[in-house]
């Protein structure tokens, strides 16, 4: 029978002695390589320092120069109730980011306090964290009682006074062990020299955390990592590929796609040099073709129909720790990432930040510093799939980027239905009953050799806007492309008729949400048909384009600006600064549009 696996991480500040306890761990249980111990005996005579257990756990060059553990290292060490996987989390402050991507794959956590040093803001901060991940089984190591000369009084009073922190940020139950990893008192083995301490030992409480609920028993959730297409010797499999996160899937299963809503059937499941593969499981990297070929892209999220489905929204209530080198401010554009999908997004409103080693909580604040954990509510360019912390905490959590680097991270809470778009619910249920033909849109593609798109042309009232759509359609049509455009007098007295006049469509916001929403509409079905469709827009906004992609899909829409300045919020995709020299611009197009890769050779 398999053994059971679970996933432990060690934290705590700074020299506390984290990798010394784990080191000792393992060289007491005898799970060390033959001739481990010895070998780094003789490399620390070799250079005249003293040895340390903390050695053991060294996986870069950089920690032993420094003496601090930069990686989140993992070793795997079994005991005779299970196998675990030990997760050595950095405890400088400097590497928190590193400490909470140990932290988010560990199902129970040690937090190591030092007795001599006490508890530090980091020890705190650490414990804020562990909480807000959503680890609940947390143990606290009390190390270097040698040091201490194994003062039962000093070990109570760090007891008392971190039991009162944790049971403030709803951490319960939690078991302290005082021990001395260099030692080896209460790790492995019980000393006499406190004989007064009665619980469990470090390797005795590793044993007791409770192995949670079997990810496979959960709600299957796939992020699409890629879509990989084969030409040689007629093999004509698209291959839908990702790593379970959670649940399972089997051949024949019907599998629905978030946030588009698409459907299809498993037919195959992929691996490489085994056997054919009738089930997948969680944790498994693996891939799926289907019955009907549809077109999608890295960032879905892929989930079975008869389950419980996950949230799409793009206003998102969350808790993160900024850790970027400039503040969060509302405004500036970061990337969000979870899963696969990565969009942009900006900080709508910061609803409290909390000294995480305090729990002191600041209202009404106009930015995140670093190190500081806040509440805040973000809006993303779309609408993204993803799944809220209290119900399936795997695909709750997210990083930002901010200038290339992961700048911050946390779970989400909740959608905030004040901001959220109003459309995203009526999107899954289109797409939900939306009928299909015979003929696929991957058959569309390839038959006219284009991804259908909606060309979104706007700019200041008048300024050429009319006569470059035109030309594009010109263009396009010369290139033998499915094409069509649809003019704004066409709208206004067919479509949108029942509408006021217009003008009102500037003036009456309301109105012009129902105009744009018609528009997205009708591109929907001329998409579905494989076309090109141009439509032009006066002075489009950055939240009416984040509406459009909510209801037609991101990678769908292109936007072009037909004017010398750029006069609202939006960030197009082709700024033509010269609409006097339309016909020049044309000249452009062909390059333009595979850079888009909405042109070329589609397979």
């Amino acid at each position: 029978m398999q053994r059971e696996q679970m996933n432990i991480v060690f934290t705590g500040h700074v020299d506390h002695g984290k990798s010394t306890v784990v080191g000792r761990l393992l060289s007491d249980t005898g799970s060390l390589p033959e001739g481990k111990l010895e070998q780094i005996r003789k490399d620390c005579e070799r250079n005249s320092k003293p040895f340390e257990y903390a050695f053991l756990l060294d996986a870069l060059k950089d920690e032993q120069s420094q003496g601090i553990t930069i990686d989140a290292a993992r070793v795997f060490f079994s005991s005779d109730q299970r196998d675990y996987i030990i997760i050595d989390a950095p405890g400088h402050i400097e590497f928190l980011k590193n400490m909470i991507t140990g932290a988010a794959r560990a199902e129970a956590a040690f937090l190591v306090i030092d007795a001599e040093e006490g508890i530090q803001e980091n020890s705190r901060r650490h414990g804020y964290l562990l909480s807000m991940l959503g680890i609940r089984q947390v143990c606290v190591v009390v190390n270097k009682m040698d040091l201490v000369d194994y003062n039962q009084q000093v070990y109570n009073k760090i007891v008392r006074k971190f039991t009162r922190f944790l049971k403030s940020i709803n951490l319960h139950n939690v078991e302290f062990v005082p021990v001395s990893g260099r030692e080896g008192d209460n790790v492995y083995h019980r000393m006499e020299k406190m004989n007064w301490f009665k619980g469990y030992t470090v390797l005795e409480l590793l044993d007791k955390f409770k192995k949670g609920e079997s990810h496979d028993k959960l709600p299957m959730r796939m992020p699409v990592t890629d879509i990989y297409k084969f030409t040689n010797y007629d093999d004509n499999r698209r291959i839908i590929a990702g790593t379970v996160e959670t649940g399972t899937f089997k051949q024949g299963d019907e599998i629905i796609f978030y946030p588009s809503g698409k459907k299809s059937k498993i037919s195959t499941i992929e691996s490489f040099n085994t056997e054919p593969l009738t089930q997948a499981t969680a944790g498994m990297a693996t891939g799926f073709t289907m019955d009907e070929q549809i077109y999608l892209s890295r960032g879905a999220l892929a989930c079975r129909v008869d389950e419980m489905p996950p949230k799409v929204g793009n206003c998102l209530k969350v808790s993160l720790f900024w850790l970027g080198r400039e503040p969060l401010v509302p405004g500036k554009e970061y990337y969000f990432k979870t899963g696969t999908s990565k969009v942009r997004c900006q900080l709508t409103e910061i609803t409290k930040v909390i000294d995480a080693s305090s729990l002191d909580a600041q209202s009404k604040k106009e930015k995140v510093e670093r190190h500081e954990v806040a509440d805040c509510i973000f809006t993303l360019q779309k609408a993204i799939a993803f799944d809220l912390v209290m119900d399936l905490p795997q695909t709750s959590r997210f990083v930002l980027v901010d200038e290339y680097e992961i700048a911050g991270g946390g779970i989400i809470r909740d959608v905030d239905d004040h901001h959220q778009n109003e459309y995203g619910e009526k999107l899954i249920k289109r797409q939900l009953e939306w009928e299909n033909g015979i003929v696929t849109e991957l058959d569309r593609m390839q038959q006219y050799q284009q991804r259908p798109a909606l060309i979104l042309v706007t700019g200041e009232l008048g300024g050429g806007k009319k006569e470059f759509a035109e030309q594009l359609e010109k263009k396009l049509f010369t290139l033998k492309k499915n094409v069509y455009y649809l003019g704004y007098r066409s709208l206004k007295y067919g479509l949108d008729s029942d509408l006021r006049d217009g003008r009102q469509y500037r003036r009456t916001q309301v109105l012009r949400e129902e105009h744009i929403r018609r528009i997205s509409e009708i591109s929907h079905i001329m998409m579905d048909a494989g076309m090109f469709f141009i439509v032009k827009i006066d002075n489009l906004t950055f939240e009416e384009r984040d509406m459009i992609q909510l209801l037609i899909g991101s990678s769908r829409l292109k936007i072009i600006w037909v004017g010398k300045k750029i006069t609202t919020d939006i960030s197009p995709d082709w700024h033509v600064k010269r609409p006097e020299a339309v016909i020049d611009h044309m000249e452009e197009v062909d390059k333009i549009m595979e850079n888009w890769e909405l042109m070329g050779d589609i397979t």
